[in-house]
């Protein structure tokens, strides 16, 4: 299983290097960091037509993570948004399991 992560430090000005990046190195699983968009703005639409599923936890202007998976992996299956029972609402970790493997990606600010 080829996985991947990037700190994409904003979705919506890095969306054609990623769509153009997913095309050329078609990985398995991409971890994404740094979203900076709220849900109702992830580019569902344009990472489905480039054969990725998307879930995600979004916050606007700051923080925000991804997990795309191919398509013939299906969708990520027990998906987590943050850290379960604790009070830190801030959108910095997503995990789904990925056929037999648990993919956790983390975003952790310099400082």
């Amino acid at each position: 299983m080829k996985l991947a992560t990037w700190n994409v430090n904003s979705l919506s000005v890095r969306l054609p290097q990623l769509t153009a990046w997913l095309s050329a190195q078609q990985p398995d699983a991409l971890v994404l960091q740094e979203t900076k968009l709220t849900d109702d703005r992830f580019p569902v639409d344009a990472l489905r037509a480039a054969g990725y599923h998307s879930v995600f936890f979004g916050q606007k202007t700051y923080n925000g993570v991804a997990l795309l998976t191919r398509d013939s992996l299906g969708e990520p299956q027990a998906v987590v948004h943050g850290i379960p029972n604790y009070a830190d609402a801030q959108a910095r970790v997503i995990a789904g399991t990925v056929g037999a493997l648990r993919v956790v990606g983390a975003y952790f600010p310099n400082g």
